[in-house]
């Protein structure tokens, strides 16, 4: 499903390979840890990922599409395959679980009735229909992140990008989201995708490890124990305990910063592009 075919990226007035000819396939349905160092390359992949930045060499593929050659109107169609939940939430604070999970709807033009529908079943999956009603500033911070997590649910996204999501709340919380993730993985078959430097909730699960360094993948694999005496090693050369950076600063409301950017939102046609993609 997913495909990274010698991917290097090189950010305009640097000289550092942020990704340096990264190659892997994620199959459909796949739940896969990402991990490593702070600056070794995993905000990078996610930012390619989300098509938030093209590669500099190589190309990706998602579902038979190639990421490089997708236009710049058609990035928020390829974004609605996505669900992303971040560290610190991103809930607007003035609206309730329902209007915040819904949210990701109204900006897509759904009706109301496919809004009523999904938020319901979206809230059911993550265990908050009771609290619908509630503001984000009653919630525990498990409950807040669970939020999230229907909001990337609700348009029944393809691939949830989880960047950091277990960072700002406590370990047995954490290990309900990752739980609530797996669920969601082996019932929807939903292909999941945590990046995470937590190394004790990795060892909890039997799932494939994929560690970036330097900007190189240097170790992809089925065997969590393994691959957790690897990261292990690295904690010492850097710190993983940062975020991944990408948006990383708070949300300020702003309607949640447009919707995270225009994160699936439509958006008018660019005429300097052609009419077909």
């Amino acid at each position: 499903m997913i495909d990274f075919n010698h991917v290097s990226k090189i950010y305009k007035g640097t000289d550092t390979k942020a990704l340096d000819d990264v190659s892997l396939h994620i199959d459909k349905g796949e739940f896969v840890f990402v991990v490593g160092a702070s600056g070794a390359g995993k905000s990078t992949f996610l930012k390619i990922l989300m098509r938030e930045e093209v590669p500099t060499a190589g190309d990706v593929i998602v579902d038979g599409q190639s990421l490089n050659a997708l236009k710049a109107r058609k990035v928020p169609y390829y974004r609605r395959k996505l669900g992303i939940v971040f560290q610190d939430f991103r809930l607007i604070p003035t609206k309730t679980v329902y209007e915040n999970v819904a949210f990701a709807m109204h900006v897509i033009g759904a009706s109301q009735k496919d809004i009523s529908r999904r938020v319901a079943y979206a809230l059911s999956l993550v265990g908050l229909s009771a609290k619908s009603k509630s503001l984000p500033t009653q919630l525990s911070g498990g409950e807040q992140q669970r939020v999230a997590l229907a909001r990337a649910l609700v348009n029944d996204a393809e691939v949830i990008i989880a960047d950091e999501p277990t960072g700002n709340i406590d370990p047995e919380m954490s290990k309900d989201i990752v739980d609530l993730l797996e669920q969601i993985n082996l019932n929807k078959g939903t292909t999941i995708i945590m990046v995470t430097h937590e190394v004790d909730l990795i060892s909890n699960y039997h799932k494939r490890i994929i560690e970036i360094k330097n900007g190189h993948i240097i170790s992809d694999s089925a065997h969590p124990e393994v691959a957790a005496e690897n990261i292990q090693a690295i904690q010492g050369e850097a710190p993983m305990n940062a975020p991944s950076g990408y948006y990383h600063a708070p949300t300020e409301d702003a309607e949640i910063e447009s919707f995270l950017m225009n994160y699936g939102n439509d958006k008018p046609d660019d005429p300097s592009e052609d009419a077909d993609a």
